[in-house]
């Protein structure tokens, strides 16, 4: 059966500049232990232009021009990316392009790309035919080394090494299960829409793969835990042995970036990062990475107490979300509920951006919520409230996505001005609901929520009086607003201390009001109000 791709290109006006922040919040992740996908509202990255080159073009001047196989080069790429280039975001791996050009401690094609072709980095980044050349290139590169003669760069079988090389796997079993994908793609076909109208083909082929080395290596070990799984185990390096907490809650991610490339990350000491399970979008198959009774390292504050499942893809293109992905992970889901006493609700199986304290938006608006839950039998009612603790609220508008904006939904519907569901998308119902908070308030009705409407919305509520050693939500309120209000951190811990005095006085005395570090109706008025 040809693989086809349905390009939706259903982006939701997420545009560059929110996509930006997804960049640099997924960069941030492989720093520290979050997890998959992340996009708030940013600055617009500096670019090359686009080519105008057609994609098969680009394809067939590349393999001539490298003496590569063109569809084993349309397969490598497919594989990857499925020929979109992501507007040069980066994967979770700091892959890059439809040939997933990677930048990591451990991998540098796109390094080896620029030596070999004298293109720019940003070149290979963001021209779709650049960076179809920089991976023909780098193909024939890792060819040479291997030795290919003419006559073996004319055979495609005889690339197999060349393909796992190209993967960049450390594990034999991971880069066979990254090859073998490669040669699938092959025998079955390809059939991928593409941008500009196009359509790349792959005709099916009968292969016989060279497999070499790898040919006594395979991913057959199944998993203890769920034994529809593979067993692939992730450094020790990117999880905790043992935990800290009961399992209570299942968390949802989308990779960003492939299947193979997400384990082969997993497996990679530099990660920092890794989740229990991933998905394969194509037909649903399961690899476990971290033991249930681990902590993976998947969603910050939610690592303790929950168990992460990774869905190959990029929350902004629903074609990754096959139906055999959804049922697959719902069979999952249902048996981690069962077996460690989950409630079945979106309180307790959540995506990633309503986990408290992340700033990721995965799985993202395109992910079916309710036919996933109706799948697993649970309740597909509310998630509950998201989460409105943050060190800064940023000025968002329509186009804006993340957690923030999630935050600014429920407030926005919980003070009467419907906004539709908390989904982290700022759309036409989110904007018509903001103006009409600042109409009511007398603020400018822009329908951008800047730091007036968050002080408002976010001190919204009863005027109760606040002094030190106040405790409870109500003083969290206070500390939500005064970090609105003042433009820095105010930390929110639902106690009145001496810091949150100071703020408070800070706050008085910018506005011209008494200062006495005390909270009561005068500085409510002026919070609510959005001065």
């Amino acid at each position: 059966m040809a693989h086809t791709r349905e390009r939706a290109r259903l982006r939701k006006s997420l545009g560059l500049a929110a996509t930006a922040v997804l960049a640099m919040g997924v960069i941030a992740a492989l720093l520290g232990t979050p997890g998959s996908a992340t996009a708030t509202t940013s600055a617009t990255p500096a670019q090359s232009p686009h080519t105008d080159t057609p994609f098969n073009a680009a394809f067939d001047d590349a393999a001539q021009e490298f003496d590569v196989p063109r569809d084993l080069l349309v397969a490598v790429g497919y594989g990857e990316s499925r020929l979109d280039g992501h507007d040069g975001l980066p994967s979770q791996a700091r892959g890059y392009g439809v040939m997933h050009l990677v930048d990591n401690p451990t991998h540098r094609t796109l390094d080896l790309a620029a030596h070999e072709t004298a293109l720019t980095a940003a070149e290979l980044r963001y021209q779709d035919s650049a960076n179809i050349r920089g991976g023909a290139a780098v193909l024939r590169a890792y060819a040479d080394r291997l030795g290919l003669s003419a006559a073996d760069r004319g055979d495609i079988d005889a690339w197999y090494q060349v393909v796992v090389r190209y993967g960049g796997a450390t594990e034999d079993a991971t880069a066979r299960l990254y090859a073998d994908h490669v040669y699938t793609l092959l025998r079955e076909g390809i059939h991928a829409p593409v941008d500009g109208g196009e359509t790349v083909e792959v005709a099916p082929r009968a292969v016989a793969p060279e497999r070499g080395p790898y040919s006594a290596t395979s991913v057959d070990t199944l998993s203890e835990d769920y034994p529809d799984a593979l067993w692939v185990p992730a450094s020790s390096a990117n999880f905790t042995s043992g935990r800290s907490q009961s399992i209570s809650a299942v968390v949802i991610h989308v990779t960003q970036g492939s299947y193979a490339g997400t384990i082969s990350w997993f497996q990679n000491p530099e990660a920092e990062v890794s989740a229990h399970y991933v998905i394969r979008s194509s037909d649903g198959e399961v690899t476990q990475m971290v033991r249930d009774a681990d902590t993976a390292w998947h969603a910050r504050s939610g690592n303790a107490y929950s168990i992460g499942i990774e869905h190959e893809g990029w929350v902004d293109e629903p074609e990754w979300f096959t139906d055999a992905m959804y049922r697959s992970s719902a069979a999952l889901t249902s048996h981690l509920a069962d077996e460690y006493g989950i409630p079945k609700d979106r309180e307790h199986i959540v995506g990633h951006s309503e986990v408290p304290d992340n700033d990721h938006t995965d799985p993202g608006p395109n992910w079916d919520w309710d036919y996933y839950m109706e799948l697993l039998g649970g309740d597909p009612g509310d998630p509950g409230t998201p989460p409105l603790d943050f060190p800064s609220y940023p000025t968002l508008r329509s186009g804006s996505m993340g957690p923030e904006v999630a935050a600014l939904q429920h407030l926005l519907t919980e003070n009467g001005h419907e906004a539709g569901a908390s989904d982290g998308e700022f759309g036409p119902q989110t904007e018509a609901a903001v103006r009409s908070f600042q109409t009511a308030l007398d603020l400018t009705a822009d329908g951008v929520a800047g730091p007036q409407t968050w002080t408002a919305l976010l001190a919204a509520g009863s005027a109760d009086a606040l002094s030190e050693g106040s405790t409870g939500e109500p003083v969290s309120r206070l500390q939500r607003a005064l970090t609105a209000a003042l433009g820095r951190t105010v930390d929110i811990d639902g106690v009145f201390g001496p810091l949150t005095a100071e703020a408070v006085r800070e706050y008085q005395e910018g506005r011209g009001l008494t200062v006495d570090g005390l909270v009561g109706p005068e500085t409510w008025t002026m919070l609510q109000t959005g001065k």
